[in-house]
């Protein structure tokens, strides 16, 4: 099985990408519902600050890795020649990966500040914000997690500011040719 990974900052694109690579038949394991999972489990509302904490809780429990170390048995209970793992954040993230399934491949996507501000505050969903203030605040906490060094280890890079149909004819090519590499 060929593992590849996503990182980007807040609202550069991750989900959309899974949502392509889905699409494509792929199976996506999903970081960031490991940490959703974790604040329902705990009874706290879904909100920024609550997914926050807990993903900050999680880490200072079992280590800066400890949301990739969630993901990993649902990453090995799939049986698709390749799978996604969506929204990463951190160096300790990609490490753990490579270590466990040689030949890991990591995406990276670039987006502008202002192009990640406008999807933010057009999705709708229950940890998003509507102020520039409120996504570097978020981009900062990402960033402490060690966002910066994991877009620093990409394999691959892709850009996302332009038009949605763009992003998603360059993610087909990218994915079609990571399916095709041997």
């Amino acid at each position: 099985m060929k593992v590849i990974g996503v990182v980007g900052m807040p609202a550069s694109g991750k989900g959309e990408f899974a949502r392509i690579a889905s699409e494509m038949g792929i199976p996506v394991v999903v970081m960031g519902d490991m940490i959703r999972n974790a604040v329902k489990a705990s009874g706290l509302e879904p909100s920024d600050t609550n997914f926050g904490a807990t993903a900050n809780r999680l880490r200072a429990e079992r280590g800066m890795d400890a949301i990739g170390q969630l993901c990993i048995p649902e990453v090995e209970r799939q049986t698709a020649s390749l799978v996604l793992i969506d929204g990463i954040r951190g160096d300790s993230e990609v490490n753990l990966f490579r270590k466990v399934f040689p030949g890991f491949t990591l995406v990276r996507i670039d987006s502008s500040f202002g192009n990640r501000l406008s999807r933010v505050m057009a999705r709708g969903r229950s940890d998003d914000f509507q102020t520039a203030g409120e996504l570097r605040t978020r981009d900062e906490r990402e960033l402490g997690w060690g966002l910066g060094r994991a877009l620093e280890q990409a394999d691959l890079r892709i850009e996302n500011n332009g038009t949605l149909d763009e992003f998603s004819v360059a993610v087909h090519k990218l994915l079609n040719g990571i399916r095709s590499d041997p």
